[in-house]
């Protein structure tokens, strides 16, 4: 039996789940629940990542403390997971005395190895709110082309990197306020003196190939320190002997999970040094997002290695969720929270819908709705539930509810309990898309073996009720092998098939063995069809959602400093027809428009390929353009100029367009 322990990515306690976090609980679910069936002793835990400056400035918003504000969206997350049939061991709380004590256990142990210096650095302060500003709540121009309102870390227009500090015109995103340069002393983890083990680990079987080729970058341009503190005010853990400094949360979130494991243990009797010390025979996985990483793949095992723990088995990175093609969007209805979700369908569909479609590569998956609705309702209830349907109501009005002694095709039933080691091969390997399209072509087989022996004749026919015994008792079985197989994808459906079928919870090794002569309840339906107008529902209710929510009005120095009216009447603002708009190759956001102010041509990069996936579309459309802005050498060309648009960023930018009668050239005043 193997000892296996269970991770999925810490949900930060900052916001509601919404279904693209679900694509991971989903997908670590299944194969924990897949262990389990083999049966090895397998815990899936997971916490609440509670600390940081969004969390403190959040609750501040509320008018609450940060653990108030933690503690309400643990029940809330927590909620959702149960009624998405997330079935974890435990569920805790990076803030808490485990890990606490954990975080200062590791910092003093990096810290005594060497591993972890202090020096002074200068960042941004904000001198109305007290606080070191964090690099995504600093906003101003990009220092490369000149974008407006862009994050202290990169420009979503131009991709540039930058550190906070070269921003033209910063401003505060909490007070908006002018930040000023202050130094202070921060803690930092010497991720260079791992080097040669990380690459040694990287390489050695524990990452998927695309995710060790992509550190292979990071390690080629040099591994850097990692600072590891911050200041207060912070919500978080006092770093010890370190008044006013906190764990930056990157340091103790991953420590969360050492930190509920070790709580379970306290639950369970488990001995906490069996999962984690150095040599430890325990497997220890991490279901991530590709986004992290670098967290995991690099600072993770580094800080284990440095306090003397056990390094990770595999980390297992998964892709992003796009909804019918595109980027999740609130305006579409496509940013769907979990619970909107589950006030209009049934968790088991998603499950399944995901399962269909995760294979073990790192590549986004797509849930496209209509896609959705008929692969549901042709392979779940079409295919597997159908089985149970056209079988026993025959059995149960005409064999007092027993099924027969024997299998009427025993080789047939032998060819469904064969396939089974390749379909946990393909669940242990993470392939549940392959997996899926075994069980539903043994289901296509199911289903034809009813076709051709017909039962509904039988039943008509005098002196054939063996037969029809047989028969129903034969689909029955392999409708028993099916849901076995598809148990750990969905658990409430199984769970209602092994009631009426009156069998124990199946484990793999028990999928095989047949029902003969044994008694079955009265069938009741175990799935309806998906109904697309509740599909449509649910797209209606996360517009709703979204514009139900109050919008804070941003301080009036977030919006602008005041100027004098010389100042605005030196913008020349022009009407410009979009000549032409395309891609710009190698950019990840930018658009080349060419522009007609009425004769003459201008060459504009903007930032809003997001917006406007087809940029083709734009063409002939008036919009209102800066005709007066410095020509800007980028890395893509020349832009002369900058069209005006509204919105917070990302897919929801709006090209401004003048009201019809306008023309290019005409100046707006």
């Amino acid at each position: 039996m193997r000892k296996i322990l269970v991770t999925s990515a810490l949900p930060y306690a900052n916001a509601p789940l919404h279904i693209g976090h679900m694509v991971e609980y989903t997908q670590t679910d299944i194969w924990a629940r897949f262990q389990k069936m083999r049966g090895h002793q397998c815990w899936y835990i997971c916490a609440d990542d509670a600390h940081g400056t969004p969390i403190m400035l959040h609750a501040r918003q509320k008018g609450i403390s940060p653990e108030e504000l933690v503690a309400r969206m643990s029940e809330e997350h927590q909620a959702d997971f149960r009624d998405f049939r997330i079935g974890f061991d435990n569920y805790h709380s990076t803030h808490s005395e485990e890990n606490r004590e954990l975080a200062e256990l590791i910092y003093r142990r990096n810290l005594e190895g060497g591993h972890i210096v202090a020096r002074t650095i200068t960042q941004l302060y904000d001198p109305e709110e007290g606080i070191f500003l964090p690099d995504r709540f600093i906003k101003g121009e990009c220092p490369r082309c000149g974008a407006a309102d862009q994050y202290g870390d990169s420009c979503e227009a131009c991709g540039a990197t930058y550190s906070p500090t070269e921003l033209r015109n910063p401003y505060s995103a909490v007070s908006g306020a002018t930040p000023v340069e202050k130094e202070t002393e921060h803690l930092f983890f010497r991720l260079q003196d791992f080097e040669e083990m990380l690459k040694a680990w990287t390489r050695g079987g524990h990452l998927q190939p695309e995710v060790a080729n992509k550190l292979d970058e990071w390690f080629e341009a040099g591994l850097r320190e990692w600072d590891i503190s911050r200041d207060a005010p912070y919500f978080g853990f006092e770093i010890p002997d370190h008044p006013g400094k906190y764990f930056y949360v990157w340091l103790d979130a991953p420590i969360g999970y050492m930190a509920s494991f070790k709580n379970l243990c306290g639950k369970k009797g488990l001995d906490f040094d069996d999962y984690w010390a150095e040599g430890s025979d325990a497997e220890l996985y991490h279901f991530i997002g590709k986004d992290i990483i670098y967290f995991h793949a690099l600072f993770w095992p580094a800080m284990l290695h440095g306090a003397g723990f056990r390094k990770p088995t595999t980390i297992h990175a998964h892709g992003f969720l796009t909804v019918n093609g595109q980027k999740m969007s609130k305006s579409r209805g496509s940013f769907i929270q979990a619970r909107t979700y589950l006030d209009h369908l049934d968790p088991e569909y998603l499950r399944y819908y995901f399962a269909a479609k995760l294979g073990p590569g790192v590549d986004d998956i797509d849930l496209n709705l209509d896609d959705f609705v008929q692969r549901v309702n042709s392979d779940l209830v079409g295919k597997v539930v159908n089985i149970a349907s056209r079988c026993a109501g025959f059995v149960t009005k005409r064999f007092e509810g027993r099924l027969a002694a024997e299998l009427a095709e025993p080789e047939l039933f032998q060819r469904f309990v064969d396939a089974g080691e390749a379909i946990a091969e393909d669940y242990e390997r993470r392939r549940y898309n392959r997996a899926v399209r075994e069980i539903m072509k043994l289901a296509d087989l199911a289903n034809q073996y009813i076709d051709e022996k017909r039962p509904w004749v039988v039943a008509k026919e005098a002196g054939r009720e063996a037969e029809l015994h047989a028969i129903c008792s034969m689909g029955l079985n392999l409708f028993k092998v099916l849901i076995g197989y598809l148990r750990p994808i969905l658990p409430g459906t199984a769970e209602k098939a092994e009631a009426f079928l009156k069998i124990a919870p199946q484990r793999w090794a028990e999928i095989g063995d047949p029902l003969l002569d044994h008694p079955i309840e009265k069938f009741k339906p175990l799935m309806t069809r998906v109904d697309p107008k509740k599909v449509e529902a649910m797209v209606e209710a996360s517009k709703e959602d979204m514009a139900a929510k109050p919008q804070k009005p941003a301080p009036a120095e977030e919006r602008a400093a005041t100027i004098d009216y010389d100042d605005f009447a030196k913008v020349d603002l022009r009407i410009a027809r979009i000549e032409k708009a395309e891609r710009v190759e190698g950019a990840d956001k930018l658009l080349r428009l060419i522009l007609d102010l009425g004769g003459e041509k201008r060459n504009v990069f903007a930032g809003i390929k997001a917006a406007y996936p087809e940029p083709e579309k734009l063409e002939g459309r008036l919009t209102v353009m800066v005709a007066n802005l410095a020509p800007r050498k980028m890395k893509f060309g020349i832009s002369e100029g900058m069209v005006l648009a509204a919105g917070p960023g990302g897919e929801e930018i709006y090209l401004l367009s003048p009201d019809s009668g306008a023309r290019p050239g005409m100046r707006v005043k």
